[in-house]
């Protein structure tokens, strides 16, 4: 076992969860699971693999189209979109409230 139950009950106090005993049992064995199998990847003899400072980053300079310029462009479709509104007030949809005010309910 790499994680206790005390870790268990420690890591879901740090998040602010209140877990049932069956819970409790549930994330022991999810969060061993898992920190075997990143055992496993420590494993890997990656001694000739170069960092990379992201996932999409070729060292040969090549171009990915994924990680394309930001272009701004004008967006004409406001108009026809809030003329579909049931109730629209340009430049906003307006919605019923849906949160009473006052607080004292």
């Amino acid at each position: 076992m790499k994680i206790s139950r005390d870790d268990v009950l420690r890591i879901a106090e740090l998040a602010h969860l209140e877990l049932s005993p069956e819970e409790i049992g549930t994330y022991f064995g999810q969060l061993d699971d898992i920190l075997t199998y990143i055992d496993k990847l420590n494993e890997l003899d990656v001694s000739q693999t170069e960092p990379m400072a992201q996932v999409l980053f070729a060292p040969s300079g090549d171009v990915h189209p994924e990680l394309r310029d930001d272009v701004l462009r004008p967006c004409d479709s406001a108009d026809a979109i809030l003329a579909q509104a049931p109730d629209a007030a340009k430049p906003f949809f307006r919605v019923p409230r849906v949160i009473a005010s006052g607080g004292g309910e």
